[in-house]
């Protein structure tokens, strides 16, 4: 037998194990927390009411459904824990991980298969173009042989079940249905945030609550502003701690800024003291210039450092990458003295000295530097990080392109 479409198999006739016929499909049921995959049970519309068929007592799916059992020995339904197809599917959202994009759900493409004389029925694709629309517009409104023809000249637009992530706003039944988003969160940051803001405000909550928090902290980086802080004001205090200590400082400073005052501190009191510290650093300056943009997340060895010691915490850092492009020599004041790019240290032997390596000109720029100014810098000087001194030329951050790209996108 071929494929099956959801919408045909609904309202099929079910014949119970005397040949009598004894109701009609209502839905089809998924059980996640046993199988993702293959139906569990049919829920059959009968004189007595609904009644719960179970998939391992169906015969044959040819004209209808053929059940082994008497519908006697068929219970209530129990929806607890279980994933009701038309109910739980059909006119939904779900996330295309395949595509990176929210599509709407017409119809599911359901795949018969016979093992060891049983009948099994898995979900292969779902339908998200004008087939599966079709099919059901016209369903019982013309003959089926007629819609089956028109049906053959629609190209079908199907996403296999594989790359389907479901979204389900409900805590309790997001944890019963085992819905983790394990698939979205192996997509760029970047397409995370696209998807995220194609959805709706409840929506969005539901993902960044069960997204790992590194992966949520990099996907709310890349979030438009207001979309940030109507996630960040969605989440829990301790949630959206748990996300802020893990984006960059510069981003996290960036974003409780826009917040009140008194959200704010709740989710700094929620935070780990050092990343609290941090932040409210930060916070303390102008967003328009360059401390306001830096990020206190770089690397800064001794004046007398080699090369073997900046591999050394080089794998002890746990920064963003774009924080190690360069790596900055400070004397024991914490003076600026020197800036030396990653790839000379790729190249150079492990004794060799860092100071040797330094670039010239070292670029640097004030903390009360202007967006403009910082901008300008970058672009004249072809920059991928441009390090922030205070009036003791001690250095106190760095500003990534990141960062840049990131100030004039919002100036657009």
């Amino acid at each position: 037998m071929g494929t099956i479409a959801l919408t045909e198999l609904l309202g099929s006739p079910v014949i119970e194990a005397s040949g009598a016929h004894c109701g009609r499909v209502r839905e089809l049921v998924l059980t996640p927390a046993e199988d993702r995959i293959h139906i569990s049970m049919l829920i059959v519309r009968t004189k007595k009411g609904d009644r719960v068929l179970p998939f391992s007592a169906v015969s044959s799916l040819n004209g209808g459904v053929q059940a082994s059992s008497a519908a006697s020995d068929w219970s209530p339904p129990d929806a607890e824990g279980l994933f009701l197809l038309e109910r739980d599917l059909l006119d939904q959202q779900i996330i295309d991980v395949h595509g990176r994009k929210v599509v709407r759900v017409n119809d599911v493409d359901l795949h018969p298969e016979t093992s060891n004389g049983r009948v099994y029925l898995k979900i292969g694709s779902v339908d998200v173009g004008a087939r599966g629309a079709v099919r059901r517009l016209l369903k019982g409104v013309v003959p089926m042989a007629a819609l089956r023809a028109v049906l053959q000249r629609i190209p079908p637009r199907l996403i296999p079940w594989d790359f389907v992530d479901l979204i389900e706003t409900d805590p309790a039944r997001r944890v019963k249905l085992k819905i983790s988003h394990e698939r979205l969160a192996k997509l760029h940051p970047a397409d995370i945030a696209d998807i995220v803001e194609s959805l709706a405000p409840d929506e969005r909550e539901a993902v960044f609550q069960t997204l790992d928090q590194e992966v949520a902290a990099e996907a709310l980086e890349e979030v438009q502003p207001r979309v940030q802080k109507s996630i960040v004001e969605s989440l829990d205090y301790g949630r959206a701690a748990e996300i802020v200590e893990e984006m960059d400082p510069d981003a996290a400073a960036d974003l409780l800024g826009d917040l009140s005052q008194d959200h704010t501190e709740q989710i700094l009191v929620e935070m780990e003291p050092a990343a609290s510290q941090e932040v409210v650093e930060l916070l303390e300056h102008r967003e328009e210039t360059a401390a306001g943009r830096m990020t206190t997340e770089f690397l800064a060895l001794p004046v007398n450092a080699t090369v073997e010691n900046a591999i050394g915490v080089m794998r002890e850092f746990e920064g963003g990458v774009e924080s190690v492009i360069t790596i900055y020599l400070v004397d024991s004041h914490g003076t600026l003295v020197g800036a030396v790019p990653l790839v000379k240290i790729a190249l150079a032997k492990p004794d060799t000295p860092l100071l040797s390596l330094s670039q010239e000109p070292l670029i640097s720029t004030q903390k009360e530097t202007g967006d403009n100014e910082v901008a300008e810098i970058f672009d004249k000087y072809n920059l991928v990080t441009l390090p922030v001194v205070d009036e003791h030329r001690k250095l106190v951050g760095v500003v990534t392109s990141d960062d840049v790209i990131t100030m004039l996108r919002g100036k657009l």
